[in-house]
């Protein structure tokens, strides 16, 4: 079997890691750190598994104290990221709760910045999609709520929140997507959350470069989360990726390494306002 074909498989959503076949790769074994993030307090939304958990890794090992917002049922994979985060010698905040109501979303910012005693870096990752349709018609409004309060409202919501923590130095790096530049027909409320977070990021890093606030996005392609299986049908988790120029789906390690990028101080100094594609190839213009 082709190593790029996934086996068909599908959960109930938000799903979670062990059932997956094959297991993501979140950067446990491989992702080295280099300081890159030393003694900075990163809150990341979703960074219970998929792209938060690698990026969660990576943060604790470039030397960044991590709190982690999560659905409650997603406790299992939570656990596990703060094993690998506290294994790196760092602080991790479990923070649970539904992001899609808004006294809770801010709540997740006032709770991460007790538990880490700050906050600099806000990492705005919490995604929901749902691909289980064939038509525009088949949108429904719980569907439109679902999507557009996780990626959208809560966003602005926790942004809102985190702004007045954040000083000279920190950054934002929001999650977009490939679909905000190559839409899929079946994502149309998805991808429109996508598009509107990239306005949204060249919005903020206008506002608040003067504080010396940095503002980007990263636009991941397709990568294998939890996310896949649990809201695509079985036989386009088969074929999931293929359709990118290197011919296979990307893991959540291999998009970390753009999140820290951003997120320091050292490499990102100068970085705001962009959006940095990790797409397999797809381009993000």
């Amino acid at each position: 079997m082709n190593d790029a074909v996934r086996p068909a498989q599908q959960q109930d959503p938000p799903g979670l890691t062990a059932p997956m076949t094959p297991q993501p790769d979140h950067g446990e074994q491989s992702y080295v750190g280099h300081g890159l993030l030393e003694g900075k307090r990163a809150l990341i939304t979703g960074g219970d598994s998929g792209i938060g958990r690698a990026v969660a890794i990576a943060y604790a090992r470039e030397g960044a104290d991590v709190a982690i917002s999560y659905l409650p049922e997603e406790q299992e994979d939570a656990d596990e990221t703060a094993r690998w985060v506290r294994e790196a010698g760092r602080t991790c905040v479990l923070v649970p709760g539904d992001i899609r109501d808004e006294q809770t979303a801010r709540g997740v910012v006032t709770d991460a910045v007790e538990g880490l005693g700050g906050l600099d870096v806000l990492v705005n990752n919490a995604g929901y999609q749902m691909a289980r349709r064939d038509s525009f018609a088949d949108v429904t409004t719980d569907d439109l709520d679902r999507v557009m309060k996780t990626n959208l409202y809560a966003l602005v919501w926790i942004t809102q929140e985190a702004v007045p923590h954040l000083g000279e130095g920190s950054a934002i790096v929001n999650c977009s997507s490939i679909q905000a530049f190559q839409p899929s027909q079946s994502l149309v409320d998805y991808a429109s959350t996508k598009a509107a977070i990239n306005n949204l990021t060249v919005n903020l890093a206008a506002e608040l470069g003067e504080k010396g606030i940095r503002v980007n996005a990263v636009a991941p392609g397709p990568i294998w989360t939890p996310l896949q299986p649990a809201t695509q049908p079985p036989e386009k988790v088969e074929k999931f990726g293929l359709d990118t120029p290197l011919g296979r789906a990307g893991e959540p390690a291999e998009v970390a390494h753009a999140f820290v990028f951003l997120a320091s101080p050292v490499t990102g100094s100068y970085v705001s306002g962009t959006v940095l594609g990790v797409t397999g190839g797809k381009p993000v213009f």
